[in-house]
């Protein structure tokens, strides 16, 4: 039994999209949460009025709900033209936080940084936590996030402070005001035949409850670090993860223990139990009902590898004997404890870019019987989606408006962007638990009862 006390929650940006989400579970298992935030939208928890870039009023708040445990979600939305305010809230903001938090003695900081903060403008396949920023980000929005992540990770064990950040990528869900209106925009100005690019490129996207869920898991796990045994080493790199199939289904493959029967001659001796495994309801079954599941095969690339963890490990013991002489320095864990570490949350489901607004659209179409039928669709290479766009931006900067469609922008339709979990899943022991399409389902039904549409 844990002796740890119950945590104590300050939710900084809990009115916001995903803040807000976060709220609503830690009330789901009865929870202590207050939030603390510039505006306040919800009035069924202490609420705490505030500038994220201004220590003094955090830590009255930090003070006043007596928070163990601070979620740092806030932040300006992706896309609004004004560098100086992701660098007052991520970073200064999220220095603030850092602050107040050590100076008033809280044990936990979970951070809400972004995928985008690796985004490099090319190719991301499968990327893991292994992969930094480029020198140069995209945007001040992942600038500011990367720097505000920077400053987490190097807090990590300062006055007892421990700290976790987490890297959604594609946030999508109920309450969403950003993508979903700008998939509603297109789709009432009937231009959802357009697509730029060639559609083969996979993209992450995560429904909003699963991050949430997150959330909350890395800081059920934020404790002070210990030296793992090798059993317990095992337990957490050497089990088999069954593939992520909330949207497709899964699919069971017949083996010599479990299959279905077929024709035959003369059944085998062991006839109904190999048909019972596999029809059973249980999903594991063809696994579990035999002594030999399916064995996980690394090789020395891998970041959960044997020799992998263990470079790390040497690493992070030569990093904490050249700073004890520091009584505050910051504490380097085990990679695999949640503490000092990053981890990628997303749905686990990578799909093709346009099919992600195709399926929003079709909801919409089906629940609008004023809408034109569909339009042949239109097809711009990357490379006409990129001179339009700087056309875009030049007569934007002209007319003193900024543009809807940008090079950003068609640089990120246009690119694989997915990520490994398995770091997520395997210490944090995150999975999701609402696919890409009951979570587009979800959004649509949320946003047409919000426009009185339904």
């Amino acid at each position: 039994m844990s002796t740890q006390p119950k945590d104590i929650y300050l939710v900084i940006g809990g009115s916001g999209f995903l803040g807000r989400h976060i709220v609503d579970k830690l009330l789901a298992r009865g929870d202590s949460v207050s939030i603390f935030d510039i505006v306040q939208r919800y009035h069924d928890v202490p609420f705490y009025s505030g500038d994220i870039s201004e220590e003094a009023q955090v830590a009255q708040a930090v003070q006043k709900s007596g928070a163990t445990c601070i979620m740092h979600v806030a932040s300006p939305p992706h896309g609004i033209d004004d560098p100086a305010l992701y660098w007052k809230v991520n970073v200064d903001g999220t220095q603030a936080v850092i602050n107040a938090a050590i100076a008033n003695g809280v044990r936990k900081l979970v951070f809400t940084s972004s995928a985008g903060v690796v985004f490099n403008g090319e190719d991301l396949v499968n990327i893991d936590e292994r992969l930094t920023p480029p020198e140069k980000s995209m945007d001040a929005y992942n600038e500011s996030k990367a720097k505000g992540e920077q400053l987490v990770l190097a807090a990590n064990g300062k006055g007892g402070l421990l700290t976790v950040a987490l890297r959604p990528s594609g946030i999508f869900g109920p309450g969403d005001r950003q993508v979903m209106h700008g998939l509603s925009q297109v789709f009432a100005r009937n231009q959802t035949h357009f697509q730029i690019g060639d559609n083969t490129n996979l993209f992450d996207w995560t429904y909003v409850t699963n991050v949430a869920h997150a959330h909350l898991l890395a800081a059920d796990k934020l404790v002070p670090p210990k030296q793992l045994t090798e059993e317990e080493t095992q337990s957490i790199i050497n089990y088999y993860l069954p593939t992520v199939s909330l949207t497709t289904g899964s699919h069971r493959q017949p083996t010599s223990v479990a299959r279905p029967l077929g024709p035959y001659v003369e059944p085998p001796p062991d006839a109904e139990e190999i048909k019972a495994r596999f029809e059973s309801p249980d999903p594991k079954a063809p696994y579990t009902a035999i002594s030999h599941p399916r064995p996980v095969v690394r090789s020395r690339f891998d970041p959960l590898s044997d020799q992998a963890i263990a470079r790390a490990r040497e690493h992070a013991s030569l990093t904490r004997k050249e700073k004890e002489a520091d009584a505050d320095s910051s504490v380097v864990t085990d990679p695999l404890q949640v503490a000092g570490q990053v981890f990628f949350i997303t749905n686990g489901e990578p799909t093709y870019f346009w099919d992600f607004p195709r399926a929003v659209w079709r909801s919409l179409r089906a629940s609008s019987p004023d809408a034109p039928p569909e339009r042949g669709r239109i097809t711009f290479p990357r490379e006409v989606g990129m001179a339009l766009a700087y056309a875009a931006e030049w007569w934007g900067w002209l007319v003193g408006k900024e543009p809807a469609f940008t090079r950003f922008r068609v640089t990120f339709s246009c690119v694989h962007r997915w990520h490994n979990i398995e770091k997520a899943r395997r210490v944090l022991g995150y999975e999701p638990e609402v696919g890409l399409e009951e979570g587009v389902k979800r959004m649509v039904e949320w946003w047409k009862s919000e426009h009185g549409t339904s």
